[in-house]
C-alpha cells in the first residue's frame, strides 16, 4: 500500500453542459467537472460532514510500445478524493482503490471495500491506518452506520455481510443475508436494510444490535435491484429494481415499500436500469441514477402516495449516485467513450458492447434544483 497525492490531471468545471440536454422539471445538472484519470469505477460516496466526495478507481495495466506508439504506464488502483463543493481534487490515496466509501465522521476514519481486503484510513490526514482482512467475501457495497458506529461490507459470492469497528477497524463478525447484497440504508435507531440483486429480488430487514436478520421482504417478480432508499420518518423503502414482470424482462421500476412490514405500496417506471438510489428527507423525494445517461426523481407527496416527478438527461454512463445532506446536491459520474467495435460480439451480461472509454474524459456531475 502506498500514500500519495499525485494529482496530475486537469479539471474543468461548467456549468450545465450542451450535451446533458435538460428536461422539464425542477433539477438540472448545475456543474459538470471533467476531472480525468484514467480506470474503473463504481460507487461514489458524500461525505457531507468532512466536505469531501470519495470515488475509488480501478487499476489499468500499460502497454508495451509498438510501432510508432508509446508505452503507457502501469496505473495503480487509488482513491480520488475531491472538494464537495468545488469538486476540485484534493488527494489521491494509491494503493486504497476498490467499490467504495464508507466516512465515519466522529473517529474521522474511512473504509474502502476493496479486493481482496476492506482498506482503512484516517480522513484528517489521509494516512492509510489499516488493511482487514474479510476472509471469503468480495468486498462490493460499502455502508456505515452512526447507530452504533458500525461498517457493513456487503459480498456477492458469499451472501453477507462483514461488520466492521469504526473505532479500530476490528471484524465483529458477518450476517447470512440470504441473497446477493448491493445496496444497504439504516434508519439510524438499530435497523439495516439491504437490497438483493437476485433475479426474483427483495429486501432483508437486520437487527444491528443483535446482528441478526429478521425478515426478508419480496418484490414478487421484480428483480436485478441495485439502488435502496429510505424514508426513515414513514418508515418507506425506495427500491431500483432493472427488471420486472414474469418471465423476467427489462422493464426498470421503483418499488416502493414499507419498512415495516414489506408490503408493496407502489411500483413506479424508471427512465432506465438503476445502480444506485438515495432520499432527500427535506425534499420527500427518492432518487435513481441510470446507466442510459438518466436519473429519476419519485415524489412522496404522503406515505402511501408517489408520482414520478421528473426524468432527468445526465451523462450516459452516470449509473451510481450519492446525496450530500448540507446542500440537497446529488453527484454522479461517468466517461466519454468512443464507438463500439462493429465485429465486437455481445456482452456475456446481455448489456450493449460499449466502446474504448476516450482518456481524460472521466467526469463528475453535480445535479440539484434549479435556482
Amino acid at each position: 500500500m502506498r500514500f500519495a497525492f499525485a494529482l496530475t490531471v486537469a479539471i474543468t468545471v461548467v456549468t450545465a453542459a450542451p450535451l446533458m440536454a435538460q428536461q422539464a422539471g425542477p433539477y438540472r445538472v448545475l456543474e459538470t467537472a471533467r476531472v480525468g484519470g484514467e480506470g474503473g469505477w463504481d460507487y461514489i460516496y458524500a461525505d457531507a460532514a468532512g466536505r469531501r466526495l470519495y470515488i475509488p478507481r480501478g487499476a489499468v495495466r500499460g502497454v508495451p510500445a509498438a510501432g510508432a506508439a508509446s508505452a503507457t504506464p502501469d496505473i495503480p488502483e487509488r482513491l480520488t478524493i475531491f472538494d464537495l463543493d468545488t469538486l476540485k481534487p484534493v488527494a489521491e490515496l494509491s494503493g486504497i482503490g476498490g467499490n467504495g466509501t464508507a466516512v465515519d465522521p466522529l473517529t474521522n476514519h474511512g473504509f474502502t471495500s476493496d479486493h481482496p481486503k476492506v482498506s482503512m484510513f484516517d480522513t484528517k490526514t489521509l494516512a492509510p491506518l489499516k488493511s482487514i482482512d474479510v476472509g471469503a467475501a468480495r468486498p462490493d457495497g460499502i455502508y456505515f452506520d452512526p447507530f452504533n458506529e458500525h461498517v457493513y461490507v456487503f459480498s456477492h459470492p458469499t451472501k453477507d455481510a462483514t461488520v466492521i469497528d469504526s473505532k479500530d477497524g476490528a471484524v465483529l463478525g458477518t450476517i447470512d443475508l440470504g441473497g446477493t447484497p448491493e445496496q444497504g440504508v439504516g434508519d439510524g435507531r438499530g435497523m439495516l436494510y439491504v437490497v438483493m440483486q437476485d433475479a426474483v429480488g427483495g429486501v432483508t430487514a437486520v437487527d444491528v444490535k443483535s446482528m441478526k436478520v429478521v425478515g426478508h421482504y419480496s418484490f414478487i417478480d421484480k428483480g436485478g435491484c441495485n439502488g435502496l432508499a429510505l424514508d426513515v420518518k414513514n418508515q418507506v423503502l425506495f427500491a431500483a429494481c432493472s427488471r420486472s414482470g414474469s418471465p423476467v424482462a427489462q422493464q426498470p421500476m421503483m418499488v416502493v415499500m414499507s419498512a415495516r412490514d414489506g408490503k408493496i405500496l407502489a411500483t413506479l417506471p424508471l427512465a432506465g436500469a438503476s445502480d444506485g438510489a438515495t432520499f432527500n428527507p427535506a425534499t420527500m423525494e427518492a432518487f435513481s441514477s441510470q446507466g442510459n445517461g438518466t436519473m429519476t426523481i419519485v415524489k412522496e407527496k404522503s406515505p402511501t402516495s408517489f408520482e414520478v416527478e421528473q426524468n432527468l438527461s445526465t451523462m450516459n454512463g452516470a449509473r451510481t449516485i450519492t446525496f450530500d445532506s448540507k446542500t440537497g446536491h446529488l453527484f454522479a459520474m461517468s466517461q466519454e467513450r468512443g464507438p463500439a467495435p462493429a465485429d465486437a460480439p455481445p456482452s456475456a451480461s446481455g448489456r450493449p458492447v460499449q466502446g474504448p472509454p476516450i482518456p481524460g474524459s472521466f467526469t463528475i456531475l453535480m445535479v440539484g434544483k434549479t435556482p
